[in-house]
């Protein structure tokens, strides 16, 4: 279920999402009681994990082509009302859920900011969320400093949340693209980081319901 995106990245085909995810974070009450002291769940609420959101639904008849600045939002791709309220509910389930958030770091771009504000109250604007570096395009070794976000764990009791793109992302790890409002579970490792679990609002809110999961 763990993929090793430090190196080489062997993508988990998106069928068996639905039972890694069971597996991984714990939904059923048998597997939990099972399971390790230690379960990923668990884990998750003693903190040291990254969860990267792509921002959550746009209104793809804008575009960020005439766009000017990071802060313009006018000539951007921006987050429609359901995706506002996809964001509110992400960050009510993972409130629900007992997760310790940490740092919130945000593409600057509207729809990342703002989907961060609605879903955790704040944001702090990181730039190298998006940013390629100097290498072209297909380079191996471009979004190093993404890379190195990912690879850090955050405070100690807490977990980094990243808000940004999918492109950027799907670069370092391959496999498929997250979705709009869909989280990768990652668990740093230092100099690399490991891939755990895709987590979408449905799964969330899953987790939510689940007796287990509480």
């Amino acid at each position: 279920m763990e993929r090793n995106a430090g190196s080489a990245t062997v993508p988990m085909p998106r069928w068996l999402l639905p039972a890694a995810l069971t597996l991984v974070l714990g939904l059923h009450a048998g597997a939990l009681a099972q399971a390790p002291a230690a379960t990923p769940l668990r884990a998750l609420r003693a903190g040291g994990y990254v969860l990267y959101f792509r921002h959550a639904d746009t209104d793809h008849r804008q575009n960020d082509d005439r766009m000017t600045s990071a802060e313009d939002c006018a000539t951007q791709r921006n987050l429609t009302d359901r995706g506002r309220d996809h964001a509110r509910a992400i960050g009510e389930a993972i409130r629900t859920l007992g997760v310790p958030i940490g740092a919130v770091l945000a593409s600057p771009l509207c729809r990342t900011v703002e989907t961060a504000t609605l879903a955790f109250g704040r944001a702090q604007k990181a730039p190298v969320a998006r940013e390629g570096g100097p290498l072209p395009p297909g380079s191996p070794g471009r979004f190093a400093a993404l890379r190195a976000l990912l690879s850090t764990p955050g405070a100690p009791g807490a977990n980094t949340v990243i808000v940004a793109h999918a492109y950027p992302y799907y670069t370092l790890v391959g496999g498929q693209f997250l979705s709009q409002g869909e989280a990768d579970v990652v668990r740093p490792r230092g100099t690399d980081f490991e891939v755990v679990a895709r987590v979408s609002l449905a799964q969330w809110r899953e987790l939510t319901a689940t007796p287990a999961g509480r």
